[in-house]
Formats: structure tokens, C-alpha cells, sequence
């Protein structure tokens, strides 16, 4: 079965009352946790977009305390994973800003982990990566922010 697209989605919710559509928002949350996560958000967050930057600064902080420092291997496979969820996180908001704040964050705590990525070339490229692309982000903003997010680059550099 092939998926409609999302303008044919879009008429046909136009059509359907208030109790279907409601209804299906429920059915699509009950079989993906990412469509869980994301109704939550929508629903009790998107309205307090500081509070939800700083339940997802909470989250990266735990997850950088639990990384097993016995190798760097382990510590790779965490960083992705820490960084894989901060990306489904800012995927959720769709704000630039908060994907700029989050991002840093990000780059801040990988840069201050202990011991330091100076000597794995795999996390000094993803650190790497990450900086170029709130470089690209902040390109986009407003002047005012620019200068700001631009300031703390510097520091993280």
C-alpha cells in the first residue's frame, strides 16, 4: 500500500468532524512512540518552547553522566546516541533558534567531557560537524541573534 500525499492527507481531514480527527490523532499515537513524542509536544511544550529547551538540556546533561568512559569506543557510540536524540528533539520544534541553542549545548558538554575528544579524530569530526552546521543555521537568523549564537561560537572554538 502506498502512503497519500500530504496535500491529499490534508482535504481528507478537512472533510472528517472534530471527534474523527481527534480520534485518529489517538490511533497514530498509539503505534509509534516518535508520534507519542511528538502529540506530547504539540500538545503540553510547543507553547513553552524555554522550558522544553531546558527539559532537553536535562535530558543531554543525564545522558552525558551515564556514558561508559572505559574506551572511546563507548564513548562514540554515546555521543551519537546523545546526538541522534537531541536531533529528534529539535526536529519536534522545527525553531531555529532552539535548534541553534540545543546544538550548542551539545557541542559545549562533547567539548568539556572528560576524557577530552582531542584524541579520537571520529568525535573531533563530529564535534566539527555539528559547529559547521550552527554556523549554517545562524547564517539564516536575525542579525541580533546572529551576533549572539556568533559570540558563543567563538567561545566553543
Amino acid at each position: 500500500m502506498k502512503g497519500a500525499s500530504l496535500a491529499e492527507i490534508k482535504k481528507e481531514l478537512n472533510h472528517k468532524s472534530y471527534d474523527e480527527v481527534a480520534e485518529l490523532c489517538l490511533r497514530l499515537a498509539r503505534f509509534k512512540k516518535e508520534n507519542k513524542e511528538l502529540l506530547t509536544y504539540l500538545l503540553f511544550e510547543s507553547h513553552n518552547e524555554e522550558g522544553y529547551i531546558e527539559s532537553v538540556k536535562g535530558y543531554i546533561d543525564e545522558q552525558f553522566e551515564l556514558i561508559n568512559t572505559a574506551s572511546y569506543f563507548y564513548i562514540r557510540k554515546s555521543a551519537r546516541k546523545i546526538l541522534t536524540y537531541t536531533k529528534k528533539y529539535i526536529r519536534y520544534s522545527q525553531n531555529k533558534e532552539t535548534e541553534v541553542t540545543l546544538l550548542l549545548y551539545f557541542c559545549q558538554k562533547l567539548k568539556d567531557f572528560s576524557p577530552s575528544i582531542k584524541y579520537s579524530t571520529q568525535l573531533q569530526n563530529m564535534y566539527n560537524r555539528q559547529i559547521l552546521l550552527i554556523k549554517k543555521i545562524v547564517s539564516t537568523l536575525h542579525e541580533d541573534l546572529q551576533y549572539d549564537y556568533n559570540l558563543m561560537l567563538r567561545d566553543l572554538s
